[in-house]
């Protein structure tokens, strides 16, 4: 007979002496490791470090010690059933029926996060710190009555670790931020005012994947190196929002935030068998985030079900005037998502992935099955030349700006240069993997005109990579898969939805991803919602 899992899990990491309640985390040698992954085919797994020499792990449950050993010894199983893999309206439903506090929601997650993050056989890095909070915040939900199952009052969200949270530091991973302590973003705000609890940050891509040429996702001096849940040290994690990905589908919160400049939500999400939402630019607020690009920045959550991730959206949807693209628009109908009368749709999908990949063309006769009417299309023969202008470009002006604006005044840094310089005092613990795309930055720069140029003819292209087949076959939406187009739709603005269809061969999750055109979210969420809800095609990790 197995032994209880519970059991197992007391007797291995809890031990009681010295007021020590539980097992401390200590780095350890981890040369070998990374000798082993040295020779991995992906070169974007080849590590230089995995464990994070900048941030003491210890913080995360510092404070919470007597609480998480008490709660594993006496209720931890029992509330892992009422929320493990739970939507968030099971959860909300499980807390008005009296089975379920708020409280003990928070605490289980605290838990989880301690039971995974602190086993040196399953660590995953997806957490770089935990709102000090989060316990007491959770007591003052309790004495709100909830009866709304469609609601955040009381739910734990993550948020990727570029966005804006008072409690914490926003540190972008990045040692030079790691005192960078401002207010809330726009969109946290919302948050909190919707009455969702921030549980804390998770790691990403420093910098959101726009800092080194070649460096792992995921990897950032702060967290470390962000590890697959599905495959650690052997399939890629995506990015930049890697954290955000990580931890959601890992059950370490009942949903995150992440951003996505090109591709940082829907890559993560897809890569860890999630749903995730790159909005249209300036539906959802960027004031208050650290920024790559003003012209391609959003904000999107990420969530294991369709429906949370609309609660969460229309959370954040607000118009923020202190966003230059904050536009009004309107919440998702849930009620029409939940009907899901999606055969009024005509759908295109590319023939070239039909042919070759099995997820894809799976989803696609699946699909059909159901009545969904279909279109094969052929990619349009248009290239984004130019697009990392777009993004340097912006960088230089707009991460100087966020400082200015939003950073602590206290920071050493205040630019790009600035920054460069700050790294270059330990290059082996602030930047491991060289700083080749800021460099690239500061020494390579363009006229205003000839940017603005650039801008109106990369996004002319995009929105003709997607509506010219989408016109010539009366669309409403196309499907692709993971973060293939995820360019073009930054440059068109677009919004994209991808929704688990499965596992690979190799135990990786791919994504269906589809794409309307700007403001469509609505129809993209019940397309989503009504494949979500047929196929299946979501798999939690399995260990």
């Amino acid at each position: 007979m197995k032994k209880n899992l519970t059991f197992l899990i007391i007797t291995t990491l809890l031990i009681s002496c010295n007021n020590n309640l539980i097992k401390k985390w200590e780095n350890y040698d981890e040369s070998n490791e990374i000798k082993m992954n040295s020779e991995n085919e992906n070169k974007r797994l080849q590590f230089k470090r995995i464990q994070s020499i900048s941030n003491d792990k210890n913080q995360l449950i510092s404070g919470f010690e007597k609480e998480i050993f008490n709660f594993l010894k006496n209720e931890y199983d029992f509330v892992k059933e009422l929320v493990h893999e739970k939507s968030i309206p099971e959860i909300q439903k499980s807390v008005i029926d009296g089975k379920l506090t708020y409280y003990k929601l928070s605490l289980f997650y605290l838990t989880r996060i301690y039971l995974i993050e602190f086993d040196q056989e399953q660590y995953l890095n997806s957490i770089i710190s935990i709102n000090r909070n989060i316990l007491k915040e959770a007591k003052n939900k309790d004495k709100i009555k909830n009866t709304e199952i469609y609601s955040l009052h009381g739910i734990p969200i993550l948020l990727k670790d570029n966005i804006g949270f008072e409690g914490l530091p926003t540190t972008a991973g990045a040692h030079s931020l790691k005192n960078n302590f401002t207010d809330d973003a726009s969109i946290v705000k919302q948050l909190k005012d919707k009455g969702a609890l921030i549980l804390g940050k998770t790691n990403l891509s420093e910098w959101a994947n726009y800092f080194c040429y070649g460096c792992p996702n995921g990897y950032s001096a702060m967290g470390g190196q962000t590890l697959h849940p599905y495959g650690r040290k052997i399939l890629d994690t995506g990015g930049s929002s890697s954290g955000s990905g990580v931890s959601t589908t890992s059950n370490l919160a009942a949903g995150s935030l992440g951003s996505e400049t090109s591709g940082s939500i829907l890559s993560p999400s897809s890569a860890n068998s999630l749903v995730g939402m790159k909005p249209t630019i300036g539906n959802i607020s960027r004031a208050g985030i650290v920024p790559i690009s003003s012209t391609l920045d959003t904000a999107g959550p990420m969530t294991k079900f369709v429906i949370d991730n609309i609660l969460i959206y229309n959370a954040i949807n607000d118009l923020d005037p202190m966003d230059e693209y904050s536009v009004e628009n309107n919440d998702i109908n849930i009620e029409k998502v939940m009907e899901s009368k999606v055969d009024v749709y005509k759908i295109g999908y590319y023939k070239s992935f039909y042919q070759r990949d099995s997820l894809y063309k799976n989803s696609i006769d699946f699909l059909e099955d159901q009545g969904i009417k279909f279109q094969a299309i052929d990619a349009p023969n248009i290239r984004l030349d130019g697009f990392a202008k777009i993004l340097d470009e912006d960088m230089r002006h707009d991460l100087r700006s966020y400082l200015f604006s939003f950073g602590n005044k206290k920071l050493e840094v205040e630019d790009i240069l600035t920054i460069i310089k700050y790294n270059e005092m330990d290059s082996i613990e602030r930047a491991p993997y060289g700083q080749g795309i800021f460099k690239k930055i500061i020494q390579d720069t363009m006229s205003i005109n000839d940017f603005e140029d650039l801008k109106f003819k990369l996004m002319t292209k995009g929105n003709e990579f997607f509506d010219i087949p989408m016109d010539k076959y009366n669309l409403d939406a196309v499907l692709s898969i993971n973060n293939y187009h995820a360019g073009y739709a930054a440059m068109a603005h677009n919004p994209c939805l991808t929704i688990p269809m499965k596992l690979r061969k190799n135990n990786e999750p791919a994504g269906l991803t589809i794409i309307g055109k700007s403001f469509q979210e609505q129809q993209l969420y019940e397309i989503g919602y009504f494949f979500e809800k047929t196929y299946e095609g979501r798999i939690p990790p399995q260990n």
